[in-house]
């Protein structure tokens, strides 16, 4: 890597590194892991069954996002990250020293690129071409970003594996979504919805409001949550 190129990437590192912040560094830890997601992940599965009239359309829908997230993280993972080798920042010895890292937050594997980002990036942009609602991409879009900000925030990617992470998870969903657009109407009847409670893809908006509001209250407990936290 060019000298100038690492040394812009480790300035923005440092830039949104922690800064030494009790409070968000009880918070992003939390935001970062998977597991807080799971009520999200709950809503969007409801989104998925209601509004899809058989199992056969469902298996079609959560298989695809199975696909994003294999061909996004997995491939990351098992043959990038190994393939390119480079330490995180965290456990570079020459850089973590200038870091301030949140203790219990280190990361063994690879840094090049971010899987969070590729994850998050990828189920957004094909969830929001298949759903096709201006709030519910907006929140997805905001939701992945966030998740890519705790791994700069915490140390263990640089700049530039969140941002390859996130132009290859938007490539990955674009296309998945493209397979998928080819495969589900070649067996189901396509129809344009034309309706103040519908999207263009027959999503209730009414359903969207479910998944929206369940991040939003999501987000809202881990905030309290690391607010009392520090109260204790």
């Amino acid at each position: 890597m060019p000298d100038s190129f690492f040394s812009l990437d480790l300035s923005l590192l440092h830039w949104l590194n922690s800064s030494n912040s009790l409070y968000f560094d009880s918070l992003v830890p939390s935001l970062t892991s998977g597991l807080t997601w799971i009520p999200l992940y709950i809503a969007l599965l409801y989104l998925v069954v209601k509004n899809n009239e058989t199992m056969a359309q469902i298996g079609m829908v959560v298989g695809a996002a199975v696909v994003c997230i294999i061909l996004a993280g997995g491939v990351d993972d098992f043959i990038v990250k190994p393939m390119v080798g480079r330490l995180r920042p965290c456990n570079d010895p020459a850089i973590s020293l200038q870091l301030n890292l949140v203790e219990g937050t280190l990361e063994k594997s690879f840094s090049f690129f971010s899987a969070h980002a590729a994850n998050t990036f990828s189920l957004a942009v094909f969830l929001s071409l298949l759903i096709r609602d201006r709030l519910f991409s907006v929140s997805m879009v905001l939701w992945a970003l966030l998740n890519s900000w705790t791994r700069l925030y915490l140390g263990v990617h640089y700049p530039s594996d969140v941002l390859c992470g996130l132009l290859y998870g938007c490539i990955v969903g674009g296309i998945v979504y493209l397979a998928f657009y080819k495969l589900f109407y070649k067996f189901n009847i396509k129809f344009q919805y034309i309706s103040s409670q519908y999207t263009a893809s027959g999503y209730a908006k009414a359903d969207i409001d479910v998944v929206v509001s369940t991040m939003v209250l999501t987000l809202a407990v881990v905030i309290l949550g690391a607010f009392f936290s520090l109260s204790i």
